[in-house]
């Protein structure tokens, strides 16, 4: 058989992952655009995802994400441009800025969440609530594993 017959009958993890991770970006980012967000992109998430709506460092957004700060950088320059979010100084530490949500950031991020809960609430009533729970769990042990992995030094991270 060959590999890529292979990977398509079995598929290890990397595999099994992406193609999660791009099903679920591909129907969140087409239910955003007939929501009205027809400019985001998949990568805007590693903002958008993990912004508090009182603001975040960019920082904290690139230790969430794991993205390195300079590409957090670059998208917070593309959203701002967008009109999703804007810099201000951080109160508790006017050397630092936030990236704090407008209004337009903040619908995004309430329709986000809705969009998602539906995908998660479907694929809970295909499993069945338990399983489906059980999986989130495993997924998530396995997630944090790897990541630990790739910043023990010895190997390179998935980034999951």
């Amino acid at each position: 058989m060959r590999r890529s017959e292979r990977k398509q009958v079995d598929p290890d993890l990397g595999i099994l992952a992406s193609r999660l991770l791009f099903a679920v970006q591909e129907e969140l980012f087409r239910t955003l655009a007939q929501q009205g967000h027809p400019h985001l992109r998949p990568q805007h998430g590693a903002v958008l995802a993990y912004l508090d709506v009182d603001g975040s460092r960019a920082t904290d957004l690139a230790r969430h994400s794991g993205q390195h700060k300079q590409v957090i950088g670059k998208l917070v320059d593309e959203l701002e441009a967008l009109g999703y979010v804007e810099r201000r100084p951080d109160p508790a530490d006017r050397r630092a800025k936030l990236v704090v949500p407008t209004e337009l950031g903040l619908d995004e991020m309430s329709r986000s969440d809705s969009i998602v809960a539906a995908i998660e609430d479907r694929h809970s009533e295909v499993l069945g609530a338990d399983a489906y729970a059980e999986f989130k769990r495993a997924f998530a042990q396995i997630t944090r594993q790897q990541r630990a992995e790739g910043n023990d030094g010895d190997s390179v991270g998935a980034g999951l």
